[in-house]
């Protein structure tokens, strides 16, 4: 069958999304605030939205720094972990450091291998295979350090469902540290010290670190019993940075302060390996240009052919060494993206063709599709068709592995899990797992996994949402405003990007589409007796002819800032058009 071939980049269905207007704020608390803090209605509402209701709060939000991180020792086992590696520092032993192949794992690798270097440990960087070795810890790596006659690794972003190999390393007579931030099963492997935040007995009071914070929260705890003030950990915050985008963690608490900070870092003095993957972007790097410029960079080492290219170029001394790396990764990238588009027009057609467009879920298997992009396929099919999915191909003879995405609300890790005597193994988040089983398996588990989605999808998670923050005519737009917005950053999952709307609002008769294939908008927009204001629309081409209808409608936008031939102006960037009759 010929592929279908379509326009990736258009394939979300703005038309359908609903709005879901957030509930106003109560008024007492909006007006303490606008008082408080001399902001005007519409800030001291998005405030309000967040959770910020006092003026002790909202110093904390805007200012993020070292003293808001919580204590590392509040984590259960980092006792033990902090007592064993300063022993191991001091006796100058050699350590294995062992992380996952995307950019999470990556990140922390680099971060503790840099981090003990420079305290004269000999450092064993390891990556395992994803394709020879797979996902998590792996009896070839801990063999490897066994050969190496090493007796500590260091396990990140992964390892707390190893029980059988972590015992295996015991039996080696190696110590195990692992620093992991996924949701642990109710037996914890026998590791000299487990890390986790998610654990049922540990009191640390911030839950949502990602695998290379957890690492970060170890040297924390090292430097704190060596006497040192934590901000000696600066330089390192710009591999922690990368690693929370990446990882789509919440950018709340802690890993708001961390990312903060972790910006600064990058834009300031960002290491040779980093630098050579900024985007060259006046007023600095946002964590939307981690997510969609340097991450899949970073990620496509061990998508394509070994995480431990990832690892050479983070740790890199020079930009020279980083630039002939990273040259080399963006070859990897390059095939990523193909294999990407052809998996997913695959994907699409199979689903066509087995008539399952109208599924509750999406599951879908082909032997020859490569395993470093199921998941970005997976993502890709729910932006066309919006429902939990899982994508499988071929790992070894008889064994099949997926990746795993959902929709906003739906837990698709618990769904897995109530397909679990149908499974090898399984790991991840509410959002994003991994799926390994046998084969003969594949056509149970495809069906018991659509009954349990088919019974607990909600109407709600049906469909896509756009989450609207408050009402923001033209006239109300300002320097002033867009100045405080910048403040709030930095913006990502559970502190977005404000999203206004404003009602009534034509077109001045001149908007067009742009893009290499025509799928985004650019039109300049007017509303009562205010200017007019550019606006472009990402992904809106199909919005096109609603404008041109010559009748008012309605928007959801954010405000940025457009840098254009040394001239900066505010721009709306819109998110959705809707006709204003639908109001």
């Amino acid at each position: 069958m010929p592929l279908l071939r379509v326009n990736l980049s258009s394939l979300y269905k703005e038309n359908d999304m609903r709005w879901n207007y957030k509930p106003t704020p109560n008024k007492a608390i909006v007006t303490n605030l606008k008082e408080r803090l001399g902001v005007d209605t519409v800030i001291a509402t998005l405030l309000a939205q967040r959770k910020i209701d006092t003026f002790d709060a909202a110093k904390t939000y805007f200012r993020p720094h070292f003293d808001q991180l919580h204590d590392p020792f509040l984590m259960q086992d980092m006792d033990k972990a902090v007592l064993r590696l300063l022993n191991a520092i001091t006796q100058q032993e050699s350590i294995m450091v062992f992380g996952d192949y995307d950019v999470d794992g990556t990140t922390s690798v680099a971060m503790v291998s840099h981090f003990l270097q420079q305290h004269g440990v000999s450092v064993m960087s390891y990556i395992p295979d994803r394709y020879d070795e797979g996902y998590g810890v792996s009896k070839k790596g801990i063999d490897a350090a066994k050969n190496a006659n090493i007796s500590c690794m260091i396990v990140l972003d992964c390892g707390v469902k190893a029980i059988d190999l972590i015992d295996y390393a015991n039996s080696l007579e190696i110590d195990v540290i692992v620093c992991d931030h996924h949701n642990p099963s109710k037996k914890l492997p026998n590791a000299l010290a487990v890390l986790d935040p998610k654990r049922n007995d540990c009191a640390y009071p911030y839950k949502d670190l990602c695998g290379c914070g957890v690492g970060f929260k170890l040297l924390q705890g090292i430097v704190q019993k060596q006497g040192k003030q934590p901000d000696v950990l600066l330089p390192y915050l710009d591999f922690l940075v990368v690693a929370i985008a990446a990882d789509i963690v919440p950018i709340t608490g802690e890993n708001r302060a961390l990312a903060f900070m972790g910006l600064q870092q990058l834009n300031t003095t960002p290491r040779p390996g980093l630098k050579v993957l900024l985007r060259d972007k006046t007023g600095g790097q946002l964590i939307s240009d981690v997510v969609f410029g340097m991450a899949p960079r970073i990620n496509a080492a061990g998508r394509i052919k070994h995480g431990l290219y990832a690892v050479e170029l983070l740790l890199s001394s020079t930009e020279e060494e980083a630039a002939k790396i990273a040259e080399t990764i963006e070859v990897f990238n390059t095939s990523r993206r193909s294999l990407d588009q052809e998996i997913t027009e695959e994907a699409l057609t199979q689903i066509e063709a087995n008539n399952e467009t109208n599924k509750a879920s999406t599951v879908l298997y082909a032997p020859h599709w490569h395993k470093g992009v199921i998941g970005i396929v997976a993502s890709r099919l729910i932006e066309t068709y919006y429902r939990p999915t899982l994508v499988f191909t071929q790992s070894d003879k008889g064994i099949l592995a997926a990746s795993a995405r959902s929709v906003r609300g739906f837990d698709v890790y618990a769904a897995i899990e109530a397909c679990s005597e149908h499974i090898i193994q399984f790991g991840g988040h509410k959002y994003a797992a991994g799926v390994t089983l046998k084969e003969h398996n594949y056509q149970a588990f495809k069906l018991a996994f659509e009954q349990y989605v088919k019974k607990t999808l909600t109407l709600e998670q049906k469909e896509p949402v756009l989450e609207v923050d408050v009402e923001l005519p033209f006239d109300a737009i300002t320097p002033k405003m867009l100045r405080i917005l910048k403040q709030m950053e930095p913006f990502g999952p559970e502190n977005r990007s404000p999203v206004f709307f404003a009602e009534n609002v034509i077109d001045n008769g001149n908007a067009k589409l742009v893009g290499r294939n025509n799928d985004h908008i650019k039109a300049r927009l007017l509303q009562g007796n205010s200017p007019p204001i550019d606006a472009i629309g990402f992904g809106l081409g199909n919005k096109l002819e609603l404008l041109k209808k010559g009748k008012p409608f309605k928007i959801a936008y954010t405000l940025e800032e457009n840098h254009w031939q040394g001239n900066v102006a505010i721009q709306l960037r819109l998110k959705d058009i809707q006709l204003a009759s639908f109001l």
